[in-house]
């Protein structure tokens, strides 16, 4: 049997091919000094690598350098691993001889299983592609109709903030910190001390589940407390309840403590037994079926050259403010700051703050889609390549020309005062888009517009925007006034 080479995201116990397969875990110092991560997301990779480590025990050999070459250097024998999840480390691994196990470990969907879903099809839609899901793994399924009638129940899932200050909810499970994670901390603060790496972020306690027994315990907690009332507001904002009903377990899965599958049937049987009703179980199922998956497939399936698109030929820089999250000394607007703030503080947000107040400001802002996908990789624990890539590049920047997304993920204050309690009390008003008041992302959307207008003219689905930019008085003054905030922090 092959020495199982078990990388930083493949964690769980379905990466072995057998309880006694021995295994080799390398931590690699030169990943964190090359790029410039969240430290809460350094520390979870760290925690989680050494905890499975010691899981292990004298099954597997921890090595601890300054390159995968390094580690490899000191191994003899033949060497499996999983199938990556990044192209640099698929690349590494068999340009060094490895033997690539085929993907299906941390995922429901392998290659061929996309493939033979693309094949024929002239629109590789994210729906077809989760209702062909649902019927191949009989997930909310009544014989071959779904249950309840409806494929999609995202109409019952858009309602607005409730007029709380929060929703009243438990506060989601929490894990304990060990010896473990204090040497993580120690290393860490010793990196910095020394200049061999270098992070964004505070340094908080430990959220994120780093082992298995951690996962299955925020799974239940999810399961238990929060997932019958996901659906309703899973688009909503609150300032003060950055979870909200979010399970936050994409950290746990994304490192291979849960398989997606345990998952989602987990939120099935809560449906079943009558313990979470259906348009809460629908869209959290779409989530980690049908979006996570199809995101997975897309990254392998787009060309190489995908992370250089740029479609909308955005050409500014991230602005060091951004960059680093500092929101407290320079940011106003009261979304922007309020969400800097929560990432800042725990290397998290839900997908509606980062789609529509990060990527919408950034869209708007001309920034280079290859920074925000690189950044949003960096500054998320949740973020990785296969990630952040089509979410970003396609989704939210539009970069690839529409290849992912009809159209681009431009709202102006509306949305954002519709969806969240952000608007009260800022400086800002939605509805002004000229002048002191001129909220940043009402004024920002009309200058993209205008902006992008020749680019965006053949879009059957801009047209209605585009003509409301051709009928807008004041343009000229927007325009202007936006090219005079530049990236200055609103």
């Amino acid at each position: 049997m092959s020495t199982r080479w078990l990388f930083a995201d493949q964690l769980g116990p379905q990466f072995l091919d057998a309880p006694d397969q021995p295994a080799v875990l390398v931590e690699s110092q030169r990943v964190f000094g090359r790029r410039r991560f969240h430290r809460a997301k350094a520390h979870l990779l760290l925690s989680a690598l050494r905890h499975r480590a010691l899981e292990l025990g004298d099954q597997a050999r921890f090595l601890r350098v300054a390159t995968y070459d390094e580690a490899l250097a000191e191994l003899d024998g033949p060497l499996s691993v999983v199938q990556p999840t990044s192209y640099a480390a698929d690349e590494w691994a068999r340009g060094r001889g490895l033997e690539v196990v085929p993907e299906g470990r941390g995922f429901a969907t392998t290659r061929e299983d996309f493939d033979r879903f693309a094949s024929g099809r002239k629109r590789l839609l994210m729906e077809d592609f989760y209702r062909w899901q649902r019927q191949r793994f009989d997930l909310l399924m009544d014989g071959d109709q779904p249950t309840g009638g409806r494929w999609n129940l995202d109409h019952d899932n858009r309602e607005p903030p409730p007029r709380s200050r929060t929703l009243g909810l438990v506060e989601p499970w929490y894990p304990q910190e060990d010896e473990v994670d204090a040497q993580v901390r120690e290393d860490l603060d010793r990196w910095v001390r020394d200049g061999t790496a270098a992070f964004v972020g505070e340094d908080q306690p430990r959220w994120a589940a780093a082992t298995r027994t951690e996962a299955l315990a925020a799974l239940d907690h999810f399961v238990e407390h929060r997932l019958a009332t996901f659906g309703p507001t899973e688009d909503a904002m609150l300032a003060a309840d950055p979870w909200m009903s979010h399970s936050a377990l994409s950290p746990a899965i994304n490192l291979g403590l849960l398989h997606p599958l345990e998952v989602v049937h987990a939120a099935e049987q809560a449906y079943r037994q009558g313990r979470a009703p259906l348009n809460s179980v629908e869209g959290f199922v779409r989530q980690v079926i049908g979006w996570r998956e199809y995101i997975w497939s897309v990254y392998w399936h787009v060309p190489r050259d995908y992370r250089r698109r740029n479609a909308l030929q955005a050409g500014s820089s991230l602005p060091e403010w951004f960059r680093t999250l500092d929101a407290d000394s320079e940011v106003t607007a009261n979304c922007l700051g309020s969400v800097l703030r929560d990432l800042r503080h725990r290397g998290w947000v839900h997908h509606i703050p980062r789609l529509m107040v990060l990527g919408n400001y950034a869209l708007q802002r001309g920034w280079k889609p290859d920074e925000v996908t690189a950044w949003f990789h960096e500054v998320f624990v949740d973020g990785y390549d296969w990630v952040m890539l089509p979410n970003v590049t396609g989704m939210s920047q539009y970069a690839d020309g529409g290849l992912m997304m009809t159209k681009p993920y431009a709202a102006g204050g509306a949305y954002i005062n519709r969806m969240s309690d952000y608007c009260g009390g800022c400086a800002y008003d939605p509805k002004v888009r000229v002048g002191p008041t001129a909220c940043p992302y009402t004024a920002g959307y009309w200058a993209f517009l205008d902006r992008n207008a020749g680019r965006l003219e053949g879009n059957h689905r801009m047209r209605q925007p585009l003509n409301g930019l051709a009928r807008l008085r004041d343009r000229e003054e927007v325009v202007a006034q936006e090219a005079a905030r530049g990236d200055a922090p609103p």
